[in-house]
């Protein structure tokens, strides 16, 4: 299967949000995979931005009028779109990222399976609900929940499809409208899904897409949209909370993490070894929530670093637009950088590469051996820091407890393994690690895929979760419309005020009793 064709680009190169007269700058998009150039897109600017808003607060107000259930539809069709365009989108994701099919094939089904569940689950969600008065009787009380206007996204390369696409879904589903800011270098990612929204009759200025730089087009979505969702980098992360916070306006975000898998004498080796290889090196650890320290009781550590090691050197390294390859390329040049000065600085101070180590130009200008270091000290930038590549470190442990402290020593709290003797066992320890999704017997999947239960990072690892009810409420505001009834609040005009002043903490404290208590 080929890179997605000239046509296609020029295609979807029509949806972007900025005047196609206006003579403007445009940016090379190339394969990654070889370095060669596929397409150009425009330049966006802050009056592009400006305008696309502008357009969809319009748009919003028409959109809000539609009942949940007549946006859901919009949900269902998008569902069974983007499953029978898979193949392309594939393409598409794979052209931009250099990921490999199985790494893209995630991000389709992630795309569909959140479609479907805020279709299924929105319109219940989103219901008026009645909730207790002041005055059982007097006081009717009702909680509505409003849309916030328009939401920004600003979305990153390592999964441009679905980190642009699913986090708007909600938005539109609760009755915003969205502008988007894909990273600039895989803006064809996310004009392909949003293409396919048009399609299934979302109408056109509801959703925008304005590429352009973070420091002039992101910046300016900051300044004009009524909530903010990014994910990306925690230094970037904490410069657009200040934005946020000076306007006042709601803000989520998924950051950055150095996340742990722990393995217990009790586990079976050859299972986590064959997860490790997905919970370590999908996306080519291109990966906010891959797996990058693996602390494992000292009884096994050895003959665990063995498997895993073996396993690692078998991993199949490639190129290409077919399934069958285990790890694609990295995505750019300074990513490459990244994982190579980590490698080295630890080489340099005493570790031992297991696996891999080494670039592999033969292949692509971009790609890296999957990497497996021991003797990893804390003085090693990969000890603490964010490789964000295809780099993991085993730790010996003296005990599980041991390994929960070690794993909870990090300012991020992103995503975590356990592999234990038993579900219980691992269970246990799970509850026990900061971070805001855990996987047992797994490295990220279950988790993330679990569409109905919240996902986000504690600490440096972000604020707000997507996915369930959370990912969808987040996009409105609660309104509270409490209607009296009966007799205002001064009482009835025929009970003396100081009657209704003893009558009132009686009531009170009747509606206030508690069996038990």
């Amino acid at each position: 299967m080929p890179a997605p064709t000239k046509e296609t680009f020029a295609r979807l190169a029509t949806l972007v949000a900025i005047d196609a007269a206006d003579q403007r700058p445009t940016r090379d998009i190339t394969e990654v995979f070889t370095g060669r150039t596929l397409a150009t897109i425009p330049v966006g600017t802050a009056d592009d931005a400006r305008a696309a808003v502008d357009r969809a607060r319009v748009a919003q107000r028409l959109w809000s009028r539609r009942s949940p259930a007549q946006r859901a539809e919009v949900f269902f069709r998008y569902h069974d779109l983007v499953l029978a365009h898979r193949d392309a989108l594939m393409d598409m994701a794979q052209a931009e990222t250099g990921k490999s099919r199985a790494s893209a094939l995630e991000e389709v089904l992630d795309i569909a399976m959140t479609a479907r569940y805020y279709a299924s689950t929105g319109p219940k969600t989103l219901k008026s609900r009645r909730v207790p008065g002041m005055i059982p009787g007097a006081t009717k009380t009702q909680v509505h929940y409003q849309p916030k206007g328009v939401v920004g996204v600003i979305s990153p390369w390592n999964y441009p499809m679905t980190l642009a696409v699913s986090d708007a879904v909600a938005a539109l589903m609760a009755g915003n409208a969205v502008v988007l800011k894909p990273d600039s270098q895989t803006p064809y990612c996310a004009l392909a899904c949003v293409e396919l929204l048009y399609r299934a009759g979302l109408p056109r200025d509801l959703f925008a897409v304005v590429p352009g730089p973070g420091s002039v087009v992101g910046t300016e979505l900051v300044e004009t949209t009524d909530y903010l969702m990014f994910t990306g980098s925690t230094a970037t992360g904490k410069h657009l909370a200040e934005q946020a916070g000076r306007r006042l306006i709601g803000y989520s975000a998924e950051l950055g993490g150095k996340n742990p898998m722990i393995v217990t004498a009790g586990a079976d080796l050859g299972k986590v070894a064959d997860a490790a290889t997905r919970a370590c090196f999908s996306n080519s650890g291109q990966l906010c929530i891959s797996i990058e320290r693996i602390y494992v009781e000292q009884a096994v550590a050895d003959e665990f670093t063995r498997v895993l090691g073996k396993r690692v050197q078998a991993m199949k390294l490639g190129a290409g637009y077919g399934f069958g390859v285990e790890m694609g390329s990295m995505i750019s040049k300074s990513q490459l950088e990244t994982v190579t000065h980590h490698v080295e600085d630890a080489v340099a101070k005493g570790a031992t590469v297991v696996a891999g180590g080494t670039a592999r130009p033969d292949l692509g200008p971009l790609f890296f051996e999957p990497t497996l270091l021991t003797g990893v000290t804390e003085d090693m930038e990969c000890a603490a820091g964010e490789t964000f590549g295809p780099l993991v470190s085993i730790y010996p442990v003296t005990d599980v407890e041991d390994a929960i402290a070690r794993a909870n020593d990090t300012a991020y709290g992103l995503n975590a393994s356990v592999w234990a003797g038993s579900e219980a066992e691992g269970e246990a320890i799970a509850r026990r690690l900061r971070a805001g999704t855990v996987n047992v017997n797994e490295g990220y999947a279950p988790a993330w895929g679990s569409t109905a239960a919240p996902m986000g990072g504690m600490g440096d690892s972000g604020v707000g979760r997507r996915h369930g009810a959370d990912g969808l409420l987040k996009y409105t505001e609660p309104q509270t419309v409490a209607t009296q009834r009966v007799t205002g609040m001064a009482g009835p005009a025929w009970m003396p005020p100081k009657a209704w002043a003893k009558a009132l903490p009686v009531a009170i404290k009747a509606l206030s009793y508690v069996p038990g208590r």
